[in-house]
């Protein structure tokens, strides 16, 4: 899947929000994964309180695969815990 030096498949990035008012609670989630200068699969992962530059990590892979099994289950987790995608406001 990984073939080439400082090619990715296909792009791998989502955003997602968690908010419950009546807790003041207003949290985001984002990651995404991408290919760094020496060939490595990176998956950077961000997440705080939406309006904020919140926390990041970095996860390196020396194959594409196993960066999607990481991103895939940490979309099941997140998921189980709320985030959804951002509403879109007209």
């Amino acid at each position: 899947m990984f073939e080439s030096a400082g090619m990715i498949a296909q792009p791998y990035h989502i955003y997602i929000e968690r908010t419950e008012a009546a807790n003041n609670m207003a949290r985001y989630y984002a990651m995404e994964i991408s290919a760094t200068l020496f060939g490595e699969a990176c998956l950077k992962r961000t997440w705080g309180r939406i309006g904020r530059s919140g926390q990041s990590k970095m996860h390196h892979f020396e194959n594409e695969s196993d960066a999607v099994d990481l991103f895939l289950e940490l979309m099941r987790q997140k998921r189980k815990r709320g985030y959804r995608p951002r509403p879109v406001r007209s």
